[in-house]
């Protein structure tokens, strides 16, 4: 019986930690400077939108050991890919629609990842505590997003904020919960498939 592969795995977490960087980044270039230009903004974070909706898909289809971190990003990978499409082909209202869409995707996605947190206590994994604790300011950034009044300074600003804090969560969440072993079973199923397959 052949090792599972961890090839998916790797780029699924090492995407996670680029993505989170590139989010962290855009944050502070938006806090800097909020009277960027909102074309450039929405080419610029509609791409990354869609790179990490790829990534959360890679991942989910990697079959990580823990089953932790990517085990919501089937519904969250094509949500991304839909929003960043969008972002890309609305560059005239972009401020008011990434707004409440990133907004409104954040909120959903720091629920989830309270969820996350719980189980990865529940796995015995000792860093549970920090997704959790970064969850929580993640959300409530997220929800502002949606209330705040757009196509202002203001707005940019927490947009860049809300997008730091995001990026800090997934960098956290793809080092604490993402284990890659290299001898590393395939599930049952899998097994089982590959009998049948093997079979003269």
């Amino acid at each position: 019986m052949k090792m599972r592969s961890v090839v998916p795995m790797r780029i699924a977490k090492i995407g996670y930690i680029a993505i989170s960087t590139m989010f962290f980044a855009a944050g502070v270039w938006m806090f800097i400077c909020p009277s960027v230009v909102a074309g450039i903004m929405g080419v610029f974070l509609g791409s990354l939108m869609i790179a990490f909706g790829i990534i959360k898909l890679t991942g989910y289809f990697s079959r990580d050991l823990y089953r932790l971190a990517f085990q919501y990003d089937l519904q969250f990978g094509f949500l991304w890919l839909v929003l960043g499409s969008a972002a890309l082909i609305r560059s005239g209202s972009v401020l008011d629609f990434l707004c409440i869409s990133l907004g409104i995707c954040i909120v959903a996605d720091c629920l989830f990842r309270e969820k996350t947190a719980w189980e990865a206590k529940a796995f015995g994994l000792h860093s549970w505590w920090l997704v959790f604790l970064l969850a929580v300011p993640a959300g409530l950034l997220g929800l502002l997003l949606i209330l705040c009044p757009t196509n202002s300074v203001f707005a940019v600003r927490l947009l860049g904020i809300s997008l730091m804090v995001q990026g800090v969560l997934y960098f956290c969440v793809a080092v604490t919960m993402v284990k890659i072993v290299k001898n590393q079973m395939p599930d049952r199923m899998e097994r089982d498939l590959c009998d049948f397959m093997e079979k003269p």
